[in-house]
């Protein structure tokens, strides 16, 4: 049966080439952030993907100069002390991870720009990361006053290790792509010209290649996050504990206003 990709609104779709699947984020506007119903969507395209008898390989990025700024701001500040808006949120980004995690199908990602949060979770659990050299991101979370929960904890020490994992996400420094990939925190890093071409070479070789060989090899190294996902459930939990607590209100604010924060739990008097 042939899957119908039609009630997607913030994602676009393309066949490039026999067997791949070219899944665009598509809010270029709001830096490919998204509102709720994308938020969803981020979770919900992998099920799709997984049973499309059309697609052998689905290779992800984003429109115009982003790849995607994670959570919308505003659906964020939605969020804030509503328990059932947080328990959704926390559904959501939970999907994101195991669905991608679980899709037997190879995912490709070909970052072109900005990737935060939600955005940088599906960029780095793609089966294959590539990344334009000059792009710079962050995990982000503590900068907003929430902890990494998207995916960071369970990913970055397998990626790069834990002394690097510790540095970027407690710092939430950036890091550009040839930093990244000289790390190991993506695949490769390419010139930006040349980075959708490199991510199509590359999904063209597996869409041509053994399906079973390459699923099942991807199902046998996925179990390496298999183990850790209780130690992603515990930051998510966490994550969404702080959407309840002070902080998040004014590092949100601060971001709006272009200013540096003042975590009320970093005052003198806190």
């Amino acid at each position: 049966m042939t899957v119908d990709y039609a009630d997607y609104t913030g994602l676009l779709f393309e066949r490039p080439q026999p067997g791949v699947l070219l899944i665009t984020i598509n809010r270029p506007d709001k830096l490919n952030a998204a509102d709720e119903e994308l938020h969803d969507e981020f979770g919900r395209v992998w099920l799709d993907v997984g049973r499309d008898p059309e697609t052998r390989v689905a290779v992800i990025t984003g429109a115009g100069r982003a790849f995607s700024a994670g959570g919308d701001i505003e659906m964020e500040r939605r969020a804030l002390g509503d328990f059932d808006k947080v328990a959704e949120t926390m559904r959501q980004a939970s999907a994101i991870v195991y669905n991608m995690v679980n899709c037997d199908k190879p995912i490709v990602s070909a970052i072109n720009g900005v990737a935060v949060g939600a955005g940088l979770a599906m960029a780095l659990l793609a089966d294959i990361s590539i990344i334009a050299e000059d792009v710079r991101f962050t995990d982000g979370h503590t900068r907003i006053g929430v902890v990494a929960g998207d995916h960071s904890v369970m990913l970055w020490p397998l990626l790069c290790g834990m002394a690097k994992a510790k540095y970027y996400l407690l710092t939430a420094d950036f890091l550009d792509g040839r930093e990244a990939e000289r790390i190991g925190l993506v695949s490769k890093a390419v010139p930006a010209e040349r980075l959708i071409e490199e991510a199509m070479a590359v999904a063209g070789k597996l869409a041509a290649g053994p399906q079973p060989a390459i699923r099942w090899t991807k199902k046998a190294l996925n179990n390496w996050l298999r183990q850790a996902g209780p130690l992603f459930d515990a930051s998510l939990a966490l994550e969404m504990l702080t959407f309840l607590g002070p902080d998040i209100a004014e590092g949100l604010d601060a971001v709006i206003e272009r200013r540096a924060p003042d975590f009320p739990s970093a005052r003198p008097d806190a």
